[in-house]
Parts: structure tokens; C-alpha cells; sequence
């Protein structure tokens, strides 16, 4: 059982990494607080228990950039004295970037916060990864922050109007891709020696001009938020792209979805969907009383439609505490998707046999693990 601490546990890449640890075997969580760096006492006590540490903590902007520069190399300083006061010597992964070569403070401090740890770790014995990360993207990072993606995805669905600054090539890794990527390095230094130190340069997965980007959450907005269609998502980056997009929505003011419905003398026609992806189609009944799901997805699209009965769906974001209620009726046919890192169930709240439709996306690679039980 590796224990593992992250600095900066409530940042974008922190969030995620947390939480997916909660899922994997072999790994135990030692919870963090960004005021532990306000006390030596607290950040002792944080740095005892760990065998492993990912130092994500840093201050991405500031109108100073002196002030930056400043705040990030204090903050691995302050990591290294706590290391020295209690004699620990972690397997530290220091969350560097591509930036390091490029004349701007940002850049520096990130150089320079490496190459800190990297002469405590020879000097001390311990275990150092500097990871070299490319432009990372994914559902929750800041808008006006952590990435281009996240303010279009806000403004896209916030009506705001999305400016390109300068139209260049992004070198792109998403968030859930960067967390795999960290867990491996955790697991495979493990097994190596003391004293090691290493840059592993995390590889981007997609190349894009931002006029790309810009495209694409365009078109979801007109597809999917405006019209409620499932967009052709042509490769794993759309996917997850799409993804991304999906949980910038306003999802509790959004959801459920009326649907079209025609009625005659025959009866009635609901249209379900329109899909330009492929899909899985299927059903469930649901007794009186019971209850299915209780669980969360990491990629996988998912629409849930009720056709015949009563129901209520109940969905909570992943490591929160609000949960948002969605009535559903056969007689008034809606539909409610079911975003990534969203646990999620449904309840059969009528008197009658309960119809469920489910379409769910074939995008994804079966054989990776997407789905994690949770309980909404």
C-alpha cells in the first residue's frame, strides 16, 4: 500500500488525481490542506505520513509575475524543510512544465523548483520525478486559469463570446491521461533505489491550433447544448473533448430536457435522440420502490429516457456534496444525460412498472476501466 499526499489536493490536476486514487488498488490517500503550508507543525505532521508526495501546489497567474516567482519557489523550500526537520525521504513527483525553456517567471520558478528537489534527493537519499507537462485539459479545470479549454467551454455555455488571442499549435494531454501517467511513475519508482532522480517528460496525446479548439466547442454548443444531438466524435480527443465540454454546462438548470412529442388518433411519436455517433440502445424496468445505479463514469456518453412510470434521478459530483434531483415522466417524455465524474442513480417513484431507454456511446475502450461504484 503506497500512501500518498498531494500538495495542492484541491486544484484542477489535484482533484482528479485525488479522487481516482480513491479507486485504484494498492494506493492510500493522506488528506491536504493548503494551510498546512502556514504552519510547520501541520506540514510535519502531512509529510510524516507520506511515502509519496505530488507537489501540484503553485500559483499559475498573478498580475506580478514577480510575485509568482516568489510564491513557487518558496512553496517547494518549504517542502524541502519539512523533509529535512523530519527526516523523511519521500518519492516526491514535482508537477514541472513545458515552460521551463521559455524566458517568463512562471518558467523559472518551475526550473528552478526542480532543480531544488533534485539536489535534496541526491543529497538526502530520496526519490525524485520532475514531470515535464504539456497544456492539460478536462472537465473542471478554471476558466481564465488552467487552460484555453476551459474558457471556451465556460463561455460557450455561459454566453459569453470566445476571442482567439494568437491562433497557435497546443501540445494537449487530458487530465484523466495525466493521472495514469502519475500513477505509473509512482508505481514504477517504487521498485527502484534510493537516491533516484528522474525527468520524465509527460507525452502530449493530441496537437491543436486553438482555432481547432474553438471549432469543435462550437460545434457542441450548436449540437449538443442548443439542440440536444450527440455529436460525431471521430477519435479518443473528441471524446474526450466533448466530455469536457458536458460538465461546463449548468447541469442543474439544464436537465431534464423535453422531448418533441406527436400524438394522433394512433397514439404517440417521440423522436429519442438524433445521433451522429454510434451507440448501444437498450432498456430496463424498474419495480416500484427500487433503485439502480449508484455509480460514475470517467468516459463514457450516457443519456437516460423514460418512457413509461415515474422516476427520479439523482446526481452528484464526484468528491461534492450537492446533489441535483431530476423528476422524470413517461407522460411528459424528457431526458436527462449523465456527465463524466458524476455518480448517479434512478429511482422508480410510481405506483407502475417503471421503462427506462438508455442509449450509451461505443467510444471508448471496453477493456479500460470506466466505470467506479459510488454511492449518489
Amino acid at each position: 500500500m503506497i500512501k500518498v499526499g498531494i500538495t495542492g489536493q484541491a486544484g484542477f490536476v489535484g482533484t482528479h488525481l485525488f479522487n481516482t486514487l480513491a479507486f485504484r488498488e494498492g494506493f492510500e490517500r493522506v488528506a491536504f490542506k493548503d494551510e498546512y503550508f502556514q504552519s510547520d507543525a501541520d506540514l510535519d505532521a502531512f509529510v510524516a505520513q507520506c511515502d509519496v508526495i505530488v507537489h501540484l501546489a503553485a500559483m499559475n497567474r498573478h498580475n506580478d509575475p514577480e510575485v509568482l516567482y516568489k510564491t513557487n519557489v518558496k512553496l517547494v523550500q518549504q517542502m524541502i524543510d519539512a523533509f529535512n526537520r523530519t527526516g523523511k525521504t519521500p518519492h516526491v513527483l514535482f508537477s514541472s512544465s513545458t515552460q521551463e525553456e521559455r524566458d517568463n517567471l512562471y518558467g523559472k520558478s518551475k526550473k528552478e523548483g526542480r532543480e531544488l528537489f533534485e539536489a535534496w534527493a541526491k543529497e538526502k537519499g530520496g526519490k525524485f520525478t520532475g514531470l515535464i507537462i504539456p497544456n492539460v485539459y478536462g472537465p473542471f479545470g478554471h476558466p481564465y486559469y488552467n487552460s484555453v479549454v476551459a474558457t471556451f467551454c465556460h463561455q460557450m455555455t455561459h454566453g459569453e463570446t470566445p476571442k482567439i488571442e494568437v491562433d497557435g499549435e497546443i501540445k494537449l494531454v487530458f487530465v484523466t491521461e495525466l493521472v495514469d501517467d502519475i500513477l505509473g511513475r509512482m508505481q514504477e519508482v517504487a521498485q527502484k533505489e534510493a537516491g533516484l532522480v528522474e525527468r520524465f517528460e509527460v507525452p502530449h496525446r493530441h496537437i491543436a491550433k486553438v482555432s481547432e479548439l474553438l471549432a469543435l466547442v462550437t460545434d457542441f454548443k450548436e449540437t449538443y447544448f442548443e439542440q440536444g444531438r450527440i455529436p460525431s466524435l471521430k477519435n479518443r480527443f473528441e471524446l474526450n473533448l466533448f466530455n469536457t465540454f458536458r460538465c461546463y454546462m449548468p447541469i442543474k438548470d439544464h436537465f431534464p430536457v423535453d422531448y418533441v412529442k406527436h400524438t394522433d388518433d394512433r397514439g404517440a411519436f417521440v423522436e429519442l435522440g438524433r445521433m451522429a455517433i454510434g451507440g448501444q440502445v437498450s432498456y430496463s424496468t424498474t419495480k416500484p420502490g427500487i433503485t439502480r445505479g449508484n455509480h460514475f463514469h470517467t468516459r463514457k456518453v450516457e443519456r437516460f429516457s423514460v418512457i413509461k412510470g415515474k422516476a427520479q434521478i439523482e446526481m452528484r459530483r464526484i468528491g461534492t456534496d450537492e446533489v441535483f434531483h431530476f423528476d422524470l415522466d413517461g407522460e411528459n417524455p424528457s431526458f436527462v444525460d449523465m456527465p463524466i465524474w458524476h455518480t448517479h442513480n434512478i429511482k422508480n417513484v410510481g405506483d407502475e412498472e417503471l421503462i427506462t431507454v438508455f442509449w450509451i456511446n461505443e467510444a471508448y475502450d471496453p477493456a479500460d476501466p470506466d466505470t467506479y461504484f459510488e454511492t449518489v
